[in-house]
């Protein structure tokens, strides 16, 4: 899929410290959901479906990537 995202408004997780070790999100008006990393913000960006980016948070909310301490 190849999306513009050269008008994205990007933005940081409240939870980010404001460090630069995070991730931005960009809710486009077509309803496509831009990622990239903050420390390469001309770099590239992966791009989700609204369906794609829906499943992924409700696997993040579910503790489907949780690592055991």
């Amino acid at each position: 899929m190849n999306v513009d995202l050269s008008g994205a408004r990007w933005f940081k997780s409240s939870r980010s410290g404001g460090t630069k070790d995070c991730i931005e999100v960009a809710f486009l008006d077509t309803g496509i959901v831009g990622v990239r990393d903050s420390k390469n913000p001309t770099g590239p960006a992966l791009t989700f479906t609204p369906t794609e980016w829906d499943a992924f948070t409700a696997s993040v909310q579910a503790g489907a990537f949780n690592h055991p301490a």
